[in-house]
């Protein structure tokens, strides 16, 4: 199995990036399974219901969240109703939707983990660790493939998190930094794993963002409106294969520009 996950999509800029260079390589057959995360796809904001259809429309299978889940309120019946759309698992109780979700096509199933990180974020999220046991231990015997998006900041966290669900799980990815890692590897029980993905989007930017307002918050401490980007557009994720087992055989970078 085949499996794409693209990393954070931001904007129009990125939607169009996703749509050409994912979409295109799902019709070329190149992937059995695409996933995405879609958490600043709506103007640096998570989705809304029109947005996650154009997702799914360009050939995502799932769509994965992050701290910008609930920045758009109209996904929220969206989030309840669709299975193909997940959120950290390790929310605090009571939020809408769902951590995890199984699908399937003729290449097999697929479930797909979201966990959100603690370190520098905010402190209501539960464990992670703890969260992501659980979830293993009650998939554990009903499907072989499975994905886990860590949306997290710190790269200390995101490596014990793959150390921690290494042989559990086909693979670990990270999510949420914009900035792609080059420390992609099989760690010894089977499962594949980068730091982070990058991001989808305008490369020139401030991870997505125009350069200068974010310069001038840096410099002055003064409020300013962050608008997405529009120049040197790439799609960054990363192509997992997997046995029929769940072990992962080969995880690559991908970081491809969008083609004008």
């Amino acid at each position: 199995m085949k499996i794409l996950f693209v990393g954070d999509i931001v904007g129009k800029p990125g939607r169009k990036a996703f749509a050409a260079i994912a979409g295109g390589m799902k019709s070329a057959e190149e992937v059995d399974f695409i996933v995405a995360n879609a958490e600043n796809s709506a103007g640096g904001r998570g989705p809304s219901p029109k947005i996650a259809k154009q997702l799914f429309d360009a050939g995502a299978d799932v769509l994965t969240l992050g701290d910008h889940a609930w920045d758009e309120k109209q996904l929220l019946p969206l989030i309840e109703e669709d299975r193909r759309i997940v959120r950290p698992a390790n929310f605090a109780r009571g939020c809408p939707g769902r951590g995890w979700t199984t699908i399937s096509n003729e290449h097999g199933n697929l479930t797909v983990v979201n966990l959100i990180g603690r370190v520098f974020m905010q402190p209501l999220y539960s464990c992670p660790f703890e969260e992501a046991s659980s979830i293993l231990g009650e998939r554990e015997g009903k499907s072989n493939v499975i994905l886990v998006d860590f949306h997290a900041e710190a790269t200390s966290e995101k490596i014990a998190m793959g150390r921690h669900i290494d042989g559990r799980a086909t693979a670990v990815v990270g999510t949420h930094t914009h900035v792609q890692t080059a420390d992609e590897t099989i760690l010894p029980g089977g499962t594949a794993y980068i730091t982070d993905v990058g991001m989808t989007g305008p490369k020139d930017s401030v991870i997505g963002r125009e350069v200068q307002p974010v310069l001038q918050k840096f410099r002055t401490g003064m409020p300013h409106r962050f608008n997405v980007a529009s120049d040197d557009v790439m799609l960054e994720g990363v192509l997992i294969e997997a046995d029929a087992g769940g072990k992962a055989v080969a995880i690559e970078r991908i970081r491809r520009p969008l083609e004008e």
